[in-house]
């Protein structure tokens, strides 16, 4: 009885701790983009010439943090 309490408990807590790995890891990737994002908007307004290069560079590094952050996530979905 005791032992099945505490494996309960056990899996609640590695579900409540993936849960938690997930949430942190789209919560930074989505800081990181809006950061990109705010930057590359400023460099275009002070820049407007160069705002394609701008533009590229901020689609390159978006879909670089896009990548880790799948990355995390698989990854705290099979370590957890």
């Amino acid at each position: 009885m005791l032992l099945s309490i505490l494996l309960q408990v056990a899996t609640d807590i590695a579900i409540l701790g993936k849960a938690l790995a997930v949430a942190l890891t789209v919560f930074a990737a989505g800081f990181g983009i809006g950061k990109i994002g705010a930057s590359a908007m400023e460099g275009i307004a002070r820049q407007p010439e160069a705002g394609g290069d701008i533009r590229i560079s901020m689609i390159i590094v978006a879909a670089l943090i896009e990548g880790v952050a799948l990355f995390a996530i698989v990854v705290a979905g099979f370590i957890l």
